[in-house]
């Protein structure tokens, strides 16, 4: 649309005016008609706007009732184009808020892009040309800064009374199929220049834009929005939009916010954690109790009451109590004046809102209640933002200990809507057992070779330490004064001694545990009465005991330490490539930790729901596991060096042939086989691993080697097929052999395969080992 500057429509009402009666009218239209008729092209209209200023005298004059010299300090007006920054007349108020922003500020109307501007203008052609009544308006800004840099938000309202609009050549007859079809393409730009092109319409004339500062309203709706928003504590700007958006509310520029939550069952504040959110009360600190970060008199205006605690000159009270708190520590962060805030809902408090300033009495209790109209949308923000956490609290649980793994989450919603729906109607809801049918089992362990043997020899290590250093006590408490006591004593510790030297029975360590106890540590804390040099030999004997488990804690910390890392470490493998599985044909996964690590999984059409099943995805599911296994393996055999203790690990992979059905146990929560006949599987699982090669005292589980174990003479071949290429791939020796293995209590005619992996130091494309290769160059 061409715009053109005129006055024309204004001046038509001073023509109708010169002919009044009344002579003062008369006499003001003709002296203003007067005025402009040496310069026709003010009523023709021109789109130079460098003319403004050529006639800006002739202009004032022109709209000198439009403008009134009265009330010009007051009123915030302008003339211009309409959506437009071109002002060609203001108010002098307005051209004071311009001159405060500063140098380089440059007026723009906020939350109008350029696209949106063409389809503004578009819709008023429809309504004033075309006659249709199409609701356009929508509010626009200005967002001006005031001389202290605080952002000032004022509404334009336009006056259009003296606008003219008149088509060209180009305008097009439109149909009302093609006025809908705009109505249901406002963004279509190209759609709106086709139907309304460029320049087919001239608007002649001006607006008068009236401006309010509504800067309190629209800060209220910036918290809103900003509190509304998801994932605050994540978002690198949500503290500096709000702690703008308060500045403006306040209309102060050094305004600063921080946030504590209240912790009722602790009765203390503790930090909220996330991008940008800090705590004046709090400081450093990750929590107080709430009697140590109060006063009283804030005490019981905040937890009591729950109202507002404004601190207007935090000196003086810093003064006046000592330095104690709250003033102490904001008077350390050169805090001036303080609004602290609860954030309560039905009396309970949730936390504290924090404002503070580095200027004297900027905040106070007068306009500390400027709060009250964006508290509810704080306190709402905050439960949702508390509910949001226990939902993740929640999530993090199930899926640290309680499991539901995805791909059977549908069939768990489903019995949920069912339960909720029985509920709704009023029937009794029961949660049904969930069940999947004709599922095949996959399932395999790495587990750490002679775990029991390494933990009774760490026992065994620390409680002989413990006993000889007792022994030790025991001497010098004898030399100090013979008492037969002692000497008794240190014969029951040699007993002991003797008694874990060569072996670690089931009762030893409880049994050595309890005369430790109740014989000895009333002993050591009697001698530490008795001289200051047996003092600090008890002490001394003390300072090796580990505070949780009340005794010597060295080599067991060792083990306990190296198997936590073994189990992180293979764990964390196999999920991530667990990702890449569920891609491939989504199965049921979960994986343990014991002394090792092992997982089951279940595949099969009953668990995905809709994707049909084939069973091509099960023997994918045989490759990926195989593959996975040796990559766990190589894993472990690299970071072995750095653990504590030098443990092996050995791998299993148990093949079952037949589909069988797995049910969800309640009580366990945990899905497990359903069914009688399909408890074999289960049976041979937990025995497996104990297996001996057929004929031999040789367990089937070697270190540097994965064993498979079948039944059925098809896995066999299956089985030599995926090892075959995934030598090929360096996942393999050649070293291969097929095992019959010893029956098993219930179970009989199991084989074996037992396949040598060849391991890679540092990354795959490095030199390739045996496992003993592998060791001897560890030793290296």
């Amino acid at each position: 649309m061409l715009q053109l500057i005129s006055f024309n429509s204004l001046l038509k009402q001073y023509d109708e005016m010169a002919k009044s009666g009344d002579e003062y009218l008369s006499a003001k239209a003709k002296q203003i008609l007067a005025a402009q008729a040496p310069y026709p092209e003010l009523r023709e209209g021109f789109s130079d706007i460098q003319l403004l200023d050529k006639y800006k005298d002739v202009i004032k004059i022109i709209l000198q009732d439009t403008f009134s010299e009265v009330l010009t300090q007051n009123e915030i007006k302008v003339a211009s184009f309409p959506y437009s920054n071109v002002v060609f007349n203001s108010s002098k108020r307005f051209q004071k808020i311009v001159a405060d922003a500063g140098e380089g500020f440059e007026l723009t109307i906020q939350n109008l892009p350029d696209q949106v501007n063409y389809i503004i203008a578009c819709t008023v052609i429809l309504n004033f040309y075309y006659g249709y009544q199409l609701d356009f308006r929508r509010p626009i800004f200005y967002d001006i800064p005031d001389a202290n840099g605080v952002i000032r938000h004022y509404r334009i309202l336009y006056n259009a009374d003296f606008l003219e609009l008149f088509p060209t050549e180009k305008a097009k007859d439109l149909s009302k199929e093609d006025v809908d079809l705009l109505l249901e393409n406002f963004d279509d730009l190209d759609l709106w220049k086709e139907k309304i092109p460029p320049n087919s319409f001239v608007c002649k004339g001006f607006v008068i834009s009236n401006m309010f500062d509504v800067t309190a309203e629209y800060s209220i709706s910036e918290i809103k929005s900003g509190l509304i928003a998801n994932d605050k504590r994540n978002d690198d700007n949500f503290i500096e939009n709000l702690k703008g958006t308060f500045q403006s509310l306040f209309n102060l520029p050094d305004i600063q916010i921080g946030f504590v939550t209240y912790n009722a069952s602790e009765d203390q504040f503790e930090k909220v954690y996330g991008k940008g959110i800090e705590s004046f009360i709090l400081k450093d600190k990750d929590n107080e109790v709430c009697m140590d970060a109060l006063c009283e008199g804030s005490y019981k205006k905040l937890m009591t009451d729950n109202a507002y605690y404004a601190i207007s000159d935090v000196d003086k009270y810093n003064e006046m109590s000592g330095g104690k708190a709250p003033y102490g520590a904001l008077y350390r962060q050169g805090i001036k004046s303080a609004i602290l805030a609860p954030i309560a809902a039905n009396g309970e408090l949730l936390g504290i809102l924090e404002l503070v300033s580095t200027t004297k009495g900027q905040l106070n209790s007068v306009n500390a209640n400027k709060l009250n109209d964006v508290m509810p949308y704080i306190v709402t923000a905050v439960l949702r933002s508390k509910a949001e956490e226990e939902n993740l609290i929640d999530a993090v649980i199930q899926n640290e200990c309680t499991s539901i793994h995805p791909s059977v989450y549908w069939k768990f919603q489903e019995e949920a809507k069912r339960f909720i729906k029985d509920d709704l109607l009023g029937n009794q809801p029961s949660f049904k057992e969930i069940v999947f049918k004709e599922v095949y089992p996959l399932y395999g362990q790495i587990d750490i070779k002679d775990s029991s043997n390494a933990r009774n020899m760490a026992i065994q290590r620390d409680l002989m330490i413990q006993l000889s250093e007792i022994n030790h006590v025991l001497s010098e408490a004898w030399e100090h004064n013979k008492l037969f006591v002692y000497e008794e004593l240190m014969f029951r510790v040699n007993n002991h001694i003797d008694d874990v030297k060569e072996v670690l029975h089931t009762n030893s360590e409880q049994a050595i545990f309890d005369f430790i106890q109740e014989e000895i540590n009333p002993v050591l804390t009697h001698l530490k009465l008795e001289s200051p040099k047996l003092k600090e030999i008890v002490e001394t004997y003390e300072k090796d005991i580990d505070a949780g488990t009340e005794s010597y804690y060295d080599h067991r910390r060792n083990y306990d330490e190296s198997v936590m890392e073994i189990n992180k470490r293979l764990a964390m493998v196999i999920d991530t490539k667990q990702v890449d599985a569920q891609e491939m044909y989504p199965h049921y996964f979960e994986r343990y930790k014991t002394d090792g690590v092992e997982h089951n999984m279940y595949i099969g059409d009953s668990i995905t729901g809709e994707r049909p099943f084939n069973a091509m995805y099960l023997n994918n599911l045989r490759l990926w596991q195989l593959q996975v296994m040796c990559e766990m393996e190589n894993e472990y055999y690299n970071f072995k060096p750095e653990l504590p203790i030098q443990l092996d690990v050995a791998s299993l992979i148990l093949v079952y042939n037949a589909s069988l059905s797995i049910r969800f146990r309640m009580d366990e929560k945990q899905f497990d086989v359903d069914g009688t006949y399909n408890a074999r599987y289960e049976v041979i699982k937990k025995r497996i691993d104990k297996s001996f090669v057929k004929g031999t005292n040789e367990r089937l589980t070697q270190k540097g080697k994965l064993a498979i174990v079948y039944s059925q003479k098809k896995d066999e071949l299956e089985y030599l097929r995926y090892i075959t290429f995934l030598r090929s791939k360096g996942y393999f020796t050649s070293n291969i052999e097929i095992l019959e293995l010893e029956g098993l209590q219930g179970v009989a005619g199991l084989k074996a395969i037992r396949a040598e992996i060849l391991y890679k130091k540092g990354n795959a494309s490095q030199k390739s080992y045996t496992y003993q290769d592998l060791m001897e160059e560890l030793k290296l």
